[in-house]
């Protein structure tokens, strides 16, 4: 029997909470960032203020669920417990990708989480090569059919290339992101899924009218891994080659600077330290998926809000010490660059 997508998700989500699926050779290089230590802040922790807007929307802390499940009937409890956490911190909520939506409408209500999360920034999800596939307003229906406040168009094409009967066909993809820029009244965000964005395509990206990215960098989930671990022979050879592809998380944030572009920072965000060194690389706000997942897996709704509150007391703490009384002054804060990152920054054409 064929597989089918729902198939696909639910082997997904059991690989994500107990195979090895990061990155094994090649890091963030956020340990190549450092920020410089103030001490004499002037500040008392009171006065921290860690909200900010994404979207349009009001955030408690500069920080998002990435959006990682829908399709399934196990998707359904975790989309929902997330999105529970979402709203009770003051986060955005993102929604794993709506294919499986698409295809057999009957799933719909496995992304259903307004009811969970009513004030919550909530992002549709859908594929490049599907959006190129379907009419704007069909894009928008699914959109509107969870009640998001944007659509997120997620770029996956290493992680295609390595999944068997995955997607072959790249073209028309910018094309297709102008059109939907153009003809949706919500807006388009764009999303790598764990290999980064270059400067190049953020700026061709600008470009297209696109205002917000999800860099997505290398150095947490490899989604390559996610694929080789259920390949056949051959595309598991060649997933074996690729597991590390990628422009690791601090150069692909270092890389898009300037672009005037509203950029979130995703891909190995594990702790507040972490959060707060992609602010002052030029983040706007940061995401996270498989650890706040693995801790939902693990002790449920209050296991992944345990988490999400180390976060902003980890962001707090380094606003501190670096003497930022809000994410502005963060973004303004000295950084020290390693020497890996610096080479990064060479390649892109930044030194």
């Amino acid at each position: 029997m064929a597989e089918t997508i729902s198939d696909r998700k639910r082997s997904h989500l059991e690989l994500c909470e107990a195979a090895e699926v990061e990155y094994a050779g090649k890091t963030t290089l956020l340990e190549d960032v450092d920020l410089v230590h103030n001490a004499l802040p002037e500040l008392a922790v009171d006065e921290i203020a860690v909200g900010t807007t994404l979207l349009g929307k009001p955030l408690r802390a500069p920080l998002l669920i990435s959006g990682m499940t829908g399709g399934t009937e196990e998707a359904t409890e975790i989309n929902r417990g997330l999105a529970r956490v979402a709203e009770a911190h003051g986060i955005g909520f993102g929604l794993g990708s709506q294919r499986a939506m698409h295809r057999t409408p009957a799933l719909a209500h496995t992304f259903a989480v307004r009811d969970h999360a009513p004030t919550t920034l909530v992002l549709a999800n859908l594929g490049l090569v599907q959006a190129t596939a379907l009419p704007s307003a069909d894009v928008e229906r699914l959109a509107r059919a969870v009640g998001a406040d944007a659509v997120c168009i997620h770029l996956n094409p290493a992680q295609e290339m390595i999944q068997a009967n995955g997607d072959r066909d790249f073209r028309h993809g910018l094309a297709t992101l102008a059109r939907l820029v153009r003809d949706l009244p919500l807006p388009v965000i764009v999303k790598e899924t764990g290999c980064g964005v270059s400067r190049g395509v953020g700026e061709r990206l600008k470009h297209a009218g696109i205002g917000t990215v999800d860099v997505s960098g290398a150095g947490g989930t490899s989604w390559v891994k996610v694929e080789t671990l259920r390949a056949g022979s051959r595309e598991r050879e060649l997933g074996e080659q690729f597991a590390d592809w990628g422009i690791p998380t601090a150069a692909t944030l270092l890389g898009l600077r300037g672009l005037g572009l509203d950029v979130i920072a995703s891909g190995g965000i594990r702790t507040g330290l972490d959060v707060a060194k992609t602010i002052a690389l030029g983040a706007r706000a940061a995401g996270i998926a498989l650890p706040v997942f693995r801790a939902y897996r693990e002790g449920g709704v209050d296991a992944a809000a345990a988490y999400v509150e180390r976060l902003v007391d980890g962001l707090r703490l380094a606003m501190v010490l670096t003497g930022s009384r809000d994410l502005e002054a963060l973004g303004r804060t000295p950084v020290v660059l390693g020497g890996r990152l610096r080479h990064w920054l060479i390649g892109e054409g930044g030194a």
